[in-house]
């Protein structure tokens, strides 16, 4: 596609650090980090938003979250109040997994509604919600349901994975998701996403987030390609 010529790849990463040991000295380097390379957001988990805001004050860097992470099996009523209180904390963006078991169940009704209820609570604040599909856990038949199910509870994008199951992303997952969802919605790969050029190969997939803790790597990667 030859898009490595014209592409900012900065601007496609979620710089991410969800890891439980994380300390504050670590989400304030990841802060720096994502001001310094331009990055669109960082990612941290809900008790660091307020202290991700802080840090990313005056720069156009947005601020992500997760909810009901890294399982999804947490009830609606308690997703929603944890996105309201991320929400009030500061973040722009939750990045929410969807309930995994009632997918396998085949109770699609109770997963659409667990997705639009928390979209309801983040577009009500401007926020935006991404939904983690967990796609290593799920049959083909099953990445199809939840992007379409994704799709009709109003959110603005799918993602891959947690970084936390039993695999990432893949090209092949990204490129299914796309076709699911269209051209309009965004997709984000997430989990193993490590080099410039794997992260170019997502984006050539359809990816429109890329989020990795790998951000600063691929933005040198990038560089070392003459971008």
């Amino acid at each position: 596609m030859g898009m490595s010529d014209h592409i900012d790849v900065a601007r496609y990463i979620d710089h991410t650090n969800l890891k439980p040991y994380a300390t504050a000295d670590d989400i304030i380097k990841l802060c720096d980090e994502a001001k310094r390379y331009n990055f669109y957001a960082v990612c941290v988990n809900p008790y660091r938003v307020k202290l991700a805001k802080e840090q990313l004050k005056g720069s156009n860097v947005k601020v992500a979250t997760v909810i009901g992470f890294p399982l999804g099996a947490t009830p609606t009523e308690v997703k929603v109040f944890e996105a309201k209180k991320a929400l009030e904390d500061g973040a722009d963006e939750l990045d929410m997994v969807i309930n995994i078991g009632a997918l396998k169940d085949g109770d699609y009704e109770y997963v659409r509604r667990d997705i639009e209820e928390v979209v309801k609570v983040a577009h009500e604040k401007g926020a935006i919600v991404k939904v983690i599909i967990e796609t290593c856990y799920l049959t083909e038949e099953e990445k199809i349901k939840a992007c379409e199910l994704a799709k009709e509870a109003g959110a603005d994008f799918v993602k891959t994975s947690t970084g936390f199951g039993t695999g990432g992303a893949t090209v092949e997952d990204v490129r299914l998701m796309r076709k699911v969802v269209g051209p309009d919605m965004g997709v984000k790969a997430s989990g193993g996403v490590r080099t410039y050029e794997q992260a170019m190969a997502m984006i050539e997939a359809g990816a429109t987030r890329i989020g990795t803790s790998s951000g600063v790597k691929i933005v040198e990667g990038a560089m070392d390609a003459g971008d």
